[in-house]
C-alpha cells in the first residue's frame, strides 16, 4: 500500500504540473491543509490530503458517519442501507460514502430522498466528465441540490485508476466518527475503508449476514476482528456517544414497528407476510392467498402510508 500511495502522489503531481488544477473549474473550489477551514479530524490522520477539492456546501466540523459496501449488493443490503442510513440522516448525522454503485449509491439516495446532507468522496476529479460512475451524475447533482458536498483530493480532469479509488477510502474513514460496512466480499474495497478506520482509531461497525452468502464473508470477518455487530440504528448511536443521541431520546433497544390499529384485514395479512423478510409480489400473493389485484392495490396504500417500501423489481419490505 505504501508503494501504491507513492505512485498515486506522483501521478497527482503530474496532473498539477499539466495545469489541470483550477480553483473555479465547474464550480470546484479548494482547501489546503494549512487553511483554517481544513477539517481537523482529517488533518490528524496518517498522510492527510494536502488539498481538498470540493463542490457544494463544505463544513469544517460536523458529525460525519461513513457507510460503505459492495457494488453488487443484495436486496437485503439495499434494505439495510435505506433503513439505517435514513434513520441516521433524520438525526442530523452527515453520511459519507463513495458514490460507487451498490451500497454507496443507496446510502446517498437515502439521504437525498429526505433532503438530508450527504458527502460523496470521489476517486476522480469533480468535473462531470471525470466523475465515476457516469451513471451517478444525476445523483451527484441531487447531492449538491440537497445541501451536500462532493470532495476529492484530485484536481478537475483526473480520471480514476487502481490507485485513486483505494486511496480515497482513507478520506471516507478520516472524515467520519465511525464507519459501517453493509455487505462486503472477502476482497471488497469496503474492507480497505474498514482497515483505514481501524488504523485511524475510528469505530467500525458491520452488518451480519448469512454464512453462505459471499456478500457476508467480509462483514462477518470484520465482526470477528472487533467491529461492532449492528442490527439496528441504536447500536451505532450508543457507540458514537454524541449529543445527537442525548437530544433525540431514541430508545436504545430494538423495537418493532407500531402500526395503526385501523388496518384492514388485507393489510394485516400482507404485513404479517413481510414480518420475517422482503418478498416479491408473487410470493406475497402466494402467502396471503389474496387475489393479485387486491395485493397490488393494498401494497400501494401501505407504501403511501410509509408502512412498506418497494425495494425495486416488485420486491417489498416493511419500513423498520
Amino acid at each position: 500500500m505504501e508503494l501504491e500511495y507513492d505512485q498515486f502522489q506522483e501521478a497527482q503531481k503530474n496532473f498539477e504540473n499539466k495545469n489541470f488544477l483550477s480553483k473555479t473549474s465547474n464550480g470546484v473550489k479548494e482547501i489546503k491543509i494549512e487553511d483554517n477551514d481544513y477539517p481537523e479530524i482529517l488533518r490528524k490522520i496518517a498522510k492527510p490530503p494536502k488539498i481538498l477539492y470540493y463542490r457544494g456546501k463544505f463544513e469544517k466540523d460536523e458529525l460525519c458517519f461513513g457507510v460503505v459496501g459492495t457494488r453488487k449488493c443484495s436486496l437485503y443490503g439495499k434494505q439495510v442501507a435505506l433503513d439505517i442510513v435514513g434513520k441516521l440522516a433524520d438525526l442530523g448525522i452527515t453520511i459519507v460514502s463513495g458514490l460507487a454503485p451498490g451500497i454507496d449509491t443507496f446510502a446517498h439516495q437515502a439521504c437525498v430522498e429526505k433532503n438530508k446532507r450527504t458527502i460523496a468522496i470521489l476517486g476522480t476529479g469533480l468535473d462531470e466528465k471525470s466523475i465515476y460512475p457516469q451513471s451517478n451524475i444525476a445523483l451527484s447533482r441531487k447531492i449538491l441540490e440537497t445541501g451536500g458536498c462532493l470532495i476529492s483530493e484530485l484536481p478537475p480532469g483526473t480520471s480514476g485508476s487502481k490507485f485513486t479509488f483505494p486511496n480515497r477510502n482513507r478520506i471516507i474513514s478520516g472524515l467520519s466518527q465511525g464507519v459501517l460496512v453493509i455487505e462486503a466480499k472477502i476482497k471488497s474495497g469496503s474492507l480497505i475503508t474498514a482497515n483505514y478506520a481501524f488504523k485511524q482509531n475510528r469505530k467500525v461497525f458491520a452488518i451480519p449476514g448469512p454464512i453462505y452468502s459471499s456478500n457476508s464473508t467480509g462483514t462477518n470477518r470484520l465482526i470477528k476482528q472487533g467491529a461492532k455487530l449492528v442490527d439496528n440504528v441504536s447500536d451505532i448511536l450508543q457507540e458514537l456517544n454524541s449529543p445527537v443521541l442525548l437530544q433525540t431520546g431514541l430508545p436504545l433497544e430494538k423495537h418493532k414497528q407500531n402500526y395503526n390499529g385501523n388496518l384492514t384485514p388485507e393489510e394485516k395479512l400482507i404485513i404479517k407476510a413481510l414480518t420475517e423478510e422482503s418478498l416479491h409480489i408473487d410470493k406475497i400473493i402466494e402467502k396471503t392467498k389474496l387475489i393479485a389485484t387486491t395485493v397490488a392495490s393494498t401494497l400501494a396504500v401501505l407504501e403511501i402510508e410509509g408502512i412498506i417500501q418497494n425495494l425495486g423489481g416488485n420486491v417489498y419490505a416493511l419500513t423498520r
